[in-house]
């Protein structure tokens, strides 16, 4: 019998007053009823989708939401971490902060997602929850990256997540859940996915590419030449682009052109020099072989390479900033923030370098323009130079902060790097040697515990008063062999014996290994 209800409409408890559909859907959103499993499937890819549309529209660059994240993380983390890392992770330490940092964004992404289902329930009104996460979101994205426009590509997805995660049950309560929560998960997925291809377009950076000059090609064949033929495999004197070791505060790299680079020479000054890159390059230009070591390295570790570096002399710019009398040090400023502090003296031969083997530096190596500082540990080479800030007392740089002592000159060492059987049966021991300005006047190879030594074979100098030299040293194979090696510097030094860790002042000690048998 009709009793003249409709279908969107129910009794209520004593079957008089109709309740209508959106009441009831609206008081199971009031009253908690989602699962909360599902709930937090949703806040948590609304948190991912997030990370991965910033990515999409940014790339990896400092744009991206997740660079200013990393470098908030970098600056906070006590240097005793620090250290700890970079003695005990290496290289890859990076991708600790890095992914602590992806943690951090998806986070706050994920709670502006969570206010935005909270606000839904309360009133009723998923549109009104999701435009809220996506405002929170937008908020949060601009300010961190001072980039409204991209920010939009991060509020995206966490508003629609948050509207399809509140979305309410149907009011016979056989609310699909399952389905939404494949659906919207395989959703996610592909967006990441689309996102990741996009992110790489993004990413992709052209510095330009230009024929090498007949002067760095000729540099380099020779340094080819005077590199001995070993077995082992070990760089040339030269290192490629690819093989040269990078070292960075931080993952992202500045992305600056040139027609945007200028440097500030500032502080005790008599008057504030800026140059732009056009003038730089209208100086005079020198190519020079110049070697750098990481101080955080391992003793016989690999953080060690070369290369022809096309750029001009610094100290031209110095004496048209006149600086005065009580000037002693400088503070070197780049675009990443990092910051380094040394004796003047030192910045008097540094070497402002544009091109690396010929062609512009690359992004991950300081393009447009980075600083060279003969025979001092890499990490004083400063990257993406902006400003050299001369000062009349000294001053902690970024490493000092951080409990290291890495601005003074270089230590001599020896790599043992590789060893071979030849042909012959004997065995070949090779690797590199360096001492900064000092330059090396001979490595020694001990295969017997360090109770004799001789001396091994070394490469021909290549131009340069800051370069690295190869040796090689062959033996019989007549059962194990405790071989040791160590170098004297120009100045008749011998390598010293005793061993140090990388932190805080750079690894020390003689490079040995166990070989035959």
């Amino acid at each position: 019998m009709d009793d003249g209800s409709t279908d969107d409409e129910t009794r209520d408890d004593d079957g008089d007053l109709p309740i209508p559909e959106t009441q009831i859907m609206t008081e199971r959103i009031r009253n908690d009823e989602f699962p909360s499993g599902i709930d937090f499937l949703f806040v948590l890819l609304a948190g991912i989708t997030g990370v991965a549309g910033s990515y999409a529209v940014a790339g990896y660059t400092r744009r991206f939401v997740v660079a200013p994240i990393d470098d908030a993380v970098v600056r906070l983390t006590p240097g005793e971490i620090v250290a700890f890392v970079i003695q005990n992770v290496g290289e890859q330490g990076h991708l600790l902060h890095i992914g602590l940092s992806v943690l951090i964004a998806t986070g706050l992404f994920a709670s502006a997602a969570t206010v935005g289902l909270y606000v839904a329930r309360r009133v009723g009104r998923p549109a009104i929850g999701s435009g809220l996460a996506g405002i929170l979101t937008w908020s949060m994205v601009a300010s961190i990256t001072a980039d409204p426009v991209l920010a939009v590509g991060a509020a995206g997805p966490v508003t629609v997540l948050t509207a399809v995660g509140a979305a309410p049950l149907s009011a016979s309560g056989t609310d699909p859940s399952r389905r939404r929560v494949l659906v919207s998960s395989a959703g996610a997925l592909a967006f990441i996915g689309i996102s990741l291809g996009l992110g790489r377009l993004v990413t992709t950076t052209d510095i330009g590419t230009q024929e090498i000059d007949e002067e760095v090609s000729t540099l380099i064949q020779e340094a080819e030449e005077k590199s001995l033929d070993v077995r082992g495999d070990i760089p040339g004197l030269v290192s490629s682009l690819d093989e040269f070791y990078n070292v960075d505060i931080a993952t992202f790299d500045p992305a600056i052109s040139p027609e945007d680079w200028s440097l500030t020479i500032t502080g005790e000054v008599g008057d504030d020099v800026t140059i732009t890159f056009d003038e730089l390059a209208d100086m005079p230009i020198e190519r020079r072989f110049i070697t750098l070591r990481c101080v955080g390295e391992s003793l016989n570790g690999k953080k060690l390479d070369n290369a022809v570096w096309t750029g001009t002399p610094i100290k031209p710019l110095l004496a048209e900033a006149d600086p005065g009398g009580k000037c002693g040090c400088a503070m070197l400023h780049a675009a990443d923030d990092y910051f380094v502090q040394f004796p003047i003296e030192a910045l008097e031969d540094g070497f402002l370098a544009w091109e690396m083997n010929g062609r512009p530096l690359p992004q991950s190596h300081g393009h447009p323009v980075r600083i060279l500082i003969p025979g001092h540990w890499g990490e004083t080479n400063v990257k993406w130079l902006t400003e050299i800030e001369l000062l009349n007392e000294e001053m902690d740089g970024y490493w000092e902060q951080r409990g290291w002592h890495g601005t003074g000159p270089v230590n001599t060492v020896a790599k043992l790097w590789s060893d071979s059987t030849l042909d012959n049966g004997n065995i070949e021991v090779v690797g590199h040697a360096y001492a900064g300005t000092r330059g090396i006047e001979s490595v020694e190879v001990s295969t017997n515990g360090g109770k004799t030594w001789q001396d091994a074979e070394l490469s021909e100098p290549i131009p340069g008063n800051d370069v690295w030299r190869q040796w090689r040293y062959e033996f019989e194979a007549d059962g194990a062999h405790d071989v040791i090696v160590r170098a004297i510097d120009g100045e008749g030094t011998t390598q010293p014996e005793e061993p140090s860790d990388a932190f805080p002042s750079g690894a020390t000690g003689w490079v040995s290994k166990t070989i035959g048998g």
